[in-house]
């Protein structure tokens, strides 16, 4: 299946701000916020469901999210 996707979203966590526009434009909802010291930021909590279709990337005021090519040799980030 990681074959058929492009790419999978890259959250820096330095740049997100956790304000979750990105979790509410995903489609398939593999999108989450977590809470770390006390501050909110998007993960990506289901990689094999992700379309990587970049709405999330595209909707994020902060340029946070990245979209990393995903190849047979290298599934995982």
């Amino acid at each position: 299946m990681a074959s058929e996707r492009k790419a999978l979203p890259v959250i820096h966590k330095t740049r997100c701000t956790g304000c979750g526009w990105c979790v509410g434009v995903c489609p398939p909802h593999v999108l989450s916020l977590e809470v770390e010291h006390w501050q909110k930021s998007a993960q990506l909590h289901d990689a094999p469901g992700c379309t990587g279709c970049a709405k999330c990337a595209v909707k994020c005021p902060f340029d946070a999210i990245t979209m990393v090519r995903v190849t047979d040799e290298a599934p995982h980030l």
